[in-house]
């Protein structure tokens, strides 16, 4: 009987569970995530999952990781300084898909070269420049390199990411190796944040594994790709952008296996994080304009999956519009006033007093500071560097670090970079306060929220009188953009019944009449007409009263909160190779290949060609993840047009999957 092991480190808790021959979870049990070095967390959830079942480490056949450190990465900005050398482009290019705002101002290099429409060079690879430029760039943790049309000859991508390796050492993400299709500018956005990612991802895998080996569980760690499907640890740690909405999609194959759900919605909130998706005939549909994390519209297969700032530390802001005033939350992540005083009790609670008794409010009441130890500073500027070394290594209230104001964009940029997390209030302390949790300081929360509610309204009163006050204004904020979330998902799956936007349709007045059952000369009514199965930690205390105000059936599952260490270990391996082949001119039909274009007289024998090609790459994927019982399947879209009564062939895209479930889940041996 094969004993699988799953963990999720989500952006508050790490979670594990095990599960007996997929079929029975037998125990399941949480430690706080430790972001500055998150194989601690993993080490006791373990641990903890190990004592309670009452079994041994070597008994684990099965060990599988999911994670939402990426998708919080890049919906809080923050992963390493990369450099991008973009070929055969022009720089205006830049400017489209996210690209200029992906890379933050770090170094990108526009470079002669680049291939045509058909593969052919269209300019020599300017190699001089590039070394020249390798030559001033500095604290870079990874490189990017996207060439014109890669996807249709990748041999200058493949040139220059040689002559990086040998010249840097540093890890390079050539843009062909991440997506087969067209569109270079948003090739290129995807390689530039996998390699902002490779640096986090390589570091958590890497002490996951060795964690893992300490405890005494000697199994393979597999990994959650964004689609839900698993891989090999060394293929995560290659291509790390894979791994976004690996949390939310270990979530959704949870989802189905703790319910059996066939049509639904799910929405599984997290710490930093709110991610919602659709289930059709059991199965979450997979992006056909890849996934979509924050601002960032990749090119990474992935379910469909939207994820919205929002989560139980997410940011509480003050609205001050209006007369009455009221909060708003996310889309950062702050650490919980509740949490950060469990760690620095005197810390913060001497501070929470000292601001309580001054009669006029600070800008930074309720606020502190830290550091995440264990994070390379390299490329950060000197004025932030003095920032981070006065934050030292203590908790400090942040009024007591930011001397000045233009201090707190430098606050921003080391946030940005992991290198210090801030606490304030969030929905988590307001729960505290309300009693719905209990793990953490209940009387910091407090203090927190008296001092926050001491903001005046644009009525000139306070926006609330006591902490409890305050937090439910906060639960309820926080099932309001839940709701707004719930129902943009359901208008965006019907949107051709629907000319409007999903977000207007979610936000109309009527439709908000409507949810509340409005009665007058006109009757109102609406509600989703699916059941929503609520999964994560904080699902109990937040989602009954969400289910009620969408006038739809909430289910909350055993075992909701570790869903997603659930569906880490009951997905299959599975790997997707597409490819293409064009005809440049009449009676000759060019393959696409890693090595190369491949010229064929005959359609079918160059479809063969290609089909042979990415079945072996599909396989040997699959085998290199650990997949056993391979099953291949390959499907052929092939476009031909009609040109004067007769059928001329324009181009065939070629797509192969291999799949199966991990030996090691059956053979433990």
């Amino acid at each position: 009987m094969a004993l699988l092991l799953g963990v999720d480190t989500g952006g508050t808790y790490t979670d594990a569970v095990l599960i007996r021959d997929e079929t029975e979870v037998i125990a399941s049990a949480k430690a706080l995530t430790t972001r500055a070095d998150l194989a601690v967390g993993i080490g006791q959830a373990v641990r903890a999952v190990l004592r309670q079942a009452g079994v041994a480490p070597g008994e684990v056949a099965m060990a599988s990781l999911s994670t939402t450190l990426a998708t919080n990465a890049l919906v809080e900005g923050q992963g390493g300084r990369v450099g991008l050398v973009y070929i055969g482009f022009a720089a205006r290019d830049l400017e489209t898909h996210g690209l200029a705002e992906a890379l933050r101002g770090d170094p990108v290099l526009v470079l002669q070269g680049g291939h045509s429409h058909a593969g052919s060079e269209s300019a020599p690879l300017d190699v001089s420049a590039l070394q020249a430029w390798l030559e001033t760039v500095s604290g870079v943790s990874g490189f990017a390199v996207a060439a014109q049309f890669a996807t249709r000859n990748p041999a200058h991508e493949n040139h220059a990411a040689d002559i990086i390796t040998a010249t840097t050492g540093r890890p390079v993400s050539c843009s062909h190796h991440l997506s087969a299709r067209l569109n270079g500018p948003k090739r290129a956005l995807t390689a530039v944040l996998n390699a902002r990612l490779i640096g986090m991802t390589h570091r958590l895998i890497g002490r996951a594994e060795d964690v893992l080996v300490e405890i005494g569980i000697h199994a393979p760690l597999m990994v959650v790709r964004g689609d839900g499907a698993l891989m090999s640890a060394a293929q995560a740690k290659a291509r790390p952008i894979e791994t976004i909405l690996s949390g939310p999609a270990a979530s959704i194959v949870g989802a189905r296996w703790l319910t059996g759900a066939e049509e639904a919605l799910v929405s599984d909130i997290g710490g930093t994080t709110t991610d919602i998706a659709v289930l059709r005939k059991g199965r979450p549909a997979i992006d056909p304009n890849g996934a979509q994390v924050g601002p960032y519209r990749t090119m990474v297969e992935a379910v469909a999956m939207r994820t919205h700032g929002l989560g139980g530390d997410s940011e509480v802001h003050f609205v001050a519009d209006g007369l009455e005033g009221g909060v708003t939350l996310g889309p950062r992540r702050l650490l919980p006033v509740s949490l950060i005083a469990r760690d620095a009790p005197t810390v913060v609670h001497d501070a929470l007093d000292a601001q309580l008794r001054s009669a006029v409010p600070g800008e930074y009441d309720g606020r502190f500071v830290r550091p995440v130890p264990g994070i390379d500073a390299g490329g950060v500027a000197d004025r932030d560097m003095a920032l981070l070394e006065r934050i030292g290594n203590d908790v400090h209230p942040l009024g007591a670090v930011l001397k000045t104001r233009i201090e707190g964009q430098a606050l921003h940029r080391l946030i940005t970079r992991g290198l210090v997390q801030v606490a304030g209030v969030t929905p988590s302390d307001a729960s505290h306060v309300l009693g719905g949790l209990t793990d953490w300081d209940r009387a910091a929360a407090e203090k927190a929220l008296l001092l926050f509610g001491r903001r005046r309204t644009g009525a000139g009163e306070v926006l609330a009188r006591d902490a409890v006050a305050l937090a439910q204004m906060i639960v309820d904020q926080l099932t309001h953009q839940t709701v707004l979330a719930l129902l943009e998902t359901a208008f965006a799956e019907e949107e051709q019944a629907f000319d409007a936007p999903p977000t207007d349709l979610a936000r109309h007045p009527l439709m908000q009449k409507a949810l509340s059952g409005h009665r007058g000369l006109i009757a109102l009514q609406a509600g989703l007409a699916v059941d929503v199965i609520g999964l994560g930690a904080s699902a109990s205390s937040y989602y009954p009263a969400v289910g009620a105000r969408l006038n739809a059936r909430m289910i909350l599952p055993e075992h909701a909160g570790v869903a997603n260490a659930i569906g880490a270990v009951v997905g299959q391996v599975t790997f997707r190779k597409s490819g293409i082949v064009t005809a440049p001119s009449e009676g000759k039909y060019r393959v696409h290949l890693e090595t190369g274009p491949e010229d064929f007289t005959d359609p079918d024998h160059a479809m063969t060609r290609l089909e042979t090609s990415l079945r072996l790459e599909a396989e040997a994927e699959a085998k290199a993840a650990g997949a056993g019982d391979i099953h291949v399947t390959s499907q052929r879209d092939i476009r031909r047009a009609q040109v004067e009564a007769r059928e001329v062939f324009i181009e065939a895209i070629l797509t192969v999957e291999a799949s199966g479930r991990p030996r090691v889940a059956v053979d433990p041996t």
